[in-house]
């Protein structure tokens, strides 16, 4: 049996350095996978020099991953973000 989501009234919990688009780069990241900055933006992210910014301070704390240079995939801390599991002002 599967289990379908509310997505509608979702209320993460995010930390003071984050930004509203955060939220979007990491719903990009779960849904497609291992990603660079430009194809972010190609799936509706913002432009790639800001989504490079983002994932660089995602990445610093714990909710993306730096696989190599510029390629990064979501944490199970981004995950539990995500479905409101974590807090992510405790990852400060």
């Amino acid at each position: 049996m599967s289990t379908v989501r509310d997505t509608e009234n979702v209320v993460r919990q995010p930390a003071e350095w984050m930004q509203p688009v955060d939220d979007r780069i990491l719903e990009i990241f779960r849904e497609h996978g291992n990603l660079t900055p430009a194809a972010v933006e190609e799936f509706g992210g913002p432009s790639s020099s800001h989504a490079s910014r983002r994932c660089k301070k995602l990445a610093r704390h714990g909710l993306l991953e730096q696989i190599v240079t510029g390629l990064y995939t979501i944490t199970d801390d981004g995950e539990a973000y995500l479905d409101e599991e974590l807090d992510a002002s405790e990852l400060e």
